[in-house]
């Protein structure tokens, strides 16, 4: 899974400095929003050591409003805290309605570091992948946005991070031998990271994997994905968006699904195959029904909802799709 993310993405400063005021701007509006609707986000962030998830976060949190956030920077388990359900610490975390929870790493270790390192027995961090998809579908369902990001980068790019770090006497502390370590045993927790991403991927939770070679296209893909799915929280809830450009991605060509009023449940499995129009999805069920249960999260109420709403742009079903149209 993990090879083949394309590691060489990145972005050129002039569009960089064009584009990251646009989107702060944007998500202030939506956290007020939000805030005004009473819809909580929780946004976790979990990654490869030095894969910059501090100095995102930093950049993430400064023209939010403080008083609508809390930034949780997750540590090993306290002795008393040993002495409740795992899961407890993090309940106690979670944002009151309106609000943002933050978490520089999470409740994921359970399944990674924990099961890496021996920390868990085999038993608890299997229990875990079951525990974690209980907890996000529970406060999912109670309306909470669940925005996950896993920050990417090779081996040899961690060494080099890593070494860099070392050189650099203000920065020399953020590396310690625990994260040689942990170098050390990359293909081990590439191994579990897979596992993680294929077991805790849902319709409530999705994961979004953000290639970290290129720290500016980092922040702009981390900005563009919880601009997103706030929006997507606005519209299953009926509610306006904020004034102001409501799509940060590149146009395309026809009808987006983004639109139309799909519930998040239906249109995040779509978006995450980039299936992104109604003229790509009535193309696939022209194929039939099959084919779009085929994609991962798509159920049998989930598709009986995408052909109720493609069904009603009566011209799109009497076109025939162009050769090559995926």
């Amino acid at each position: 899974m993990l090879e083949k993310v394309d590691l060489t993405k990145s972005l050129s400063k002039q569009e960089y400095k064009k584009r990251v005021p646009e989107l702060r701007e944007r998500l202030y509006d939506l956290q007020k929003s939000c805030w005004d609707a009473n819809i909580p986000s929780v946004i976790l962030f979990e990654g490869w050591d030095a894969a910059g998830k501090g100095t995102s976060i930093n950049l993430l949190t400064q023209r939010l409003d403080p008083r609508g956030f809390k930034l949780y920077a997750i540590q090993e388990a306290r002795t008393y805290e040993k002495h409740m359900p795992w899961l407890w610490r993090f309940w106690l975390k979670l944002p009151n309605y309106g609000e943002i929870a933050i978490f520089d790493r999470s409740w994921y270790g359970r399944v990674l570091v924990e099961r890496v390192e021996e920390f868990a027995s085999e038993d608890e961090w299997r229990k875990g992948y079951r525990d974690i998809v209980d907890f996000e579908r529970t406060i999912a369902d109670d309306g909470c946005v669940v925005i996950k990001f896993w920050l990417h980068i090779s081996k040899e790019e961690q060494s080099q991070r890593f070494k860099k770090l070392e050189k650099d006497p203000l920065e020399s502390w953020h590396v310690q031998q625990e994260d040689w370590g942990h170098h050390e045993k990359y293909d081990e927790y590439r191994v579990a990271i897979e596992e993680m991403l294929e077991r805790t991927d849902t319709e409530w939770g999705p994961w979004t994997i953000v290639e970290a070679t290129d720290r500016r296209w980092v922040r702009v893909k981390i900005f563009e994905t919880i601009i997103r799915r706030m929006e997507e929280a606005l519209r299953e809830h009926e509610l306006p968006l904020p004034e102001g450009k409501p799509d940060v991605e590149p146009p395309v060509d026809g009808t987006r699904l983004a639109g139309l009023g799909l519930s998040g449940r239906a249109f995040n499995p779509l978006k995450r195959v980039g299936l992104v129009t109604a003229e790509q999805v009535t193309a696939l069920l022209a194929q039939g029904d099959e084919e779009l249960l085929k994609v991962k999260g798509i159920g049998p109420g989930s598709l009986a909802e995408i052909k109720l709403c493609v069904s009603s742009l009566a011209p799109l079903e009497q076109e025939p799709a162009e050769e090559g149209e995926v």
